[in-house]
C-alpha cells in the first residue's frame, strides 16, 4: 500500500508517506500500539466479554489533553503488515470480543480496508469505527459498507477552543458534518437481546473544565440537528489533565461536580436521554489503558 500525496484526513498535508510521515504520524505501514479486549467503552460496546479494541498509532488531531498521548502524539507502537492486522482481528474474535473496535484508524484507512477484506469471510462480529470526529466525507464513503457502529466525538463548537486545544479551527464544521453522515448511513440504533449495539451511532462529548458554555452548544447541536432517535448520546466526565493540559490554567483541573451536573441537566432538558451519562467518579487514571507492545503481540 502506497500513498504519495496523502489527503486521508482533513489536514490534507500531502505527505509522501513512502518517504516520510504525515502530520498525523502515519507512514508507509500500519503502526499499532495495542490490540486487546477492552472493557471501558460504553456498556453496549464492551458488554461482558470486552470490545476487540485496536489502537492505531498517531492521530490527525493535536489535543493537548489527550489521555492516549503516548500513541497519538508520541507515535508509540509497532509496525505490522495488513495480513498481520487481519489476523489480529480474527484472534480478537476468537477470544470472544463482541466487536472489532478500530480506534483512530482514519490515517491508515486503505490498509485497514485491505485487512478487513483479508479477514472477510471469517470475520462475523460488528465493526466499530472509533474516531475523534475529524474525518473527511471521502473517508466516510469508503467505510460505508464496512462499518456497523460509528463511535464518534463532537468535542467543540467553538473554533477558538478547537484551535487552541486541538490545533483545528475547522473541527466543528468537519465533525458535525461527519456525525450527520454517520447517522444517515447507519440509521437508528439496533441493539440485540443482550443490549449490545449491532448497528448505529454513538455521539460522545467529553465535558471540559471551564467550557460549560461550549458543552451546552455541542448538546444543543446534537438535539436540534442530528436525527431524533437516530443516535445514542454519551456524555463523559472522565477528563483528567494529561499530556500538555497543565500548560493551560483552565485545563489543569478536573471538571467540578457542579459543571458536570449542569451539563447532564441540560442534556436531559434537551431530550438527550437515549444513551449514557458517565459517573463523575470515572475521572480516574485507571480508566486509561496501558500501552505496551505486548498488547499487540498477544493476539498474534
Amino acid at each position: 500500500m502506497e500513498i504519495t500525496h496523502c489527503t486521508l484526513c482533513p489536514r490534507a498535508c500531502g505527505a509522501d508517506r513512502t518517504r516520510t510521515r504525515g502530520l498525523c504520524g502515519g507512514g508507509a505501514q500500519v503502526r499499532l500500539a495495542r490490540a486487546a479486549l477492552h472493557f471501558w467503552e460504553e456498556p453496549c460496546i464492551s458488554g461482558t466479554k470486552g470490545s476487540g479494541t485496536v489502537f492505531f498509532s498517531g492521530c490527525p488531531l493535536q489535543c493537548c489533553y489527550c489521555q492516549n498521548f503516548t500513541i497519538s502524539a508520541q507515535n508509540f507502537g509497532k509496525e505490522v503488515s495488513t495480513r498481520t492486522l487481519a489476523d489480529i482481528f480474527l484472534r480478537l474474535q476468537e477470544q470472544g470480543a463482541h466487536n472489532i473496535n478500530l480506534v483512530t484508524a482514519g490515517h491508515y484507512l486503505p490498509w485497514v480496508l485491505e485487512a478487513l477484506a483479508l479477514a472477510g469471510p471469517e470475520l462475523f462480529i460488528p465493526i466499530v469505527y472509533n474516531t475523534g470526529g475529524y474525518e473527511t466525507q471521502e473517508s466516510l464513503q469508503m467505510l460505508k459498507d464496512v462499518v456497523d457502529v460509528w463511535l464518534t466525538d463532537i468535542k467543540y463548537v467553538s473554533p477558538v477552543l478547537s484551535k487552541k486545544y486541538s490545533g483545528a479551527a475547522d473541527y466543528f464544521d468537519v465533525a458535525s458534518a461527519a456525525a450527520l453522515t454517520m447517522c444517515r448511513m447507519a440509521g437508528p440504533p439496533v441493539l440485540d437481546a443482550e443490549g449490545l449495539l449491532k448497528k448505529g451511532v454513538i455521539v460522545r462529548h467529553l465535558a471540559l473544565p471551564g467550557a460549560l458554555a461550549d458543552t451546552k452548544a455541542v448538546l444543543k447541536f446534537m438535539a436540534e440537528q442530528l436525527p431524533a432517535n437516530g443516535f445514542l448520546t454519551s456524555l463523559m466526565s472522565q477528563y483528567t489533565p494529561f499530556y500538555k493540559a497543565k500548560e493551560y490554567k483552565e485545563l489543569s483541573r478536573r471538571i467540578s461536580t457542579y459543571e458536570y451536573r449542569q451539563a447532564v441537566n441540560y442534556a436531559v432538558e434537551l431530550g438527550l436521554t437515549q444513551g449514557f451519562m458517565q459517573e463523575k467518579s470515572s475521572a480516574k487514571e485507571e480508566y486509561t489503558p496501558s500501552f505496551q507492545l505486548e498488547g499487540v503481540e498477544e493476539v498474534l
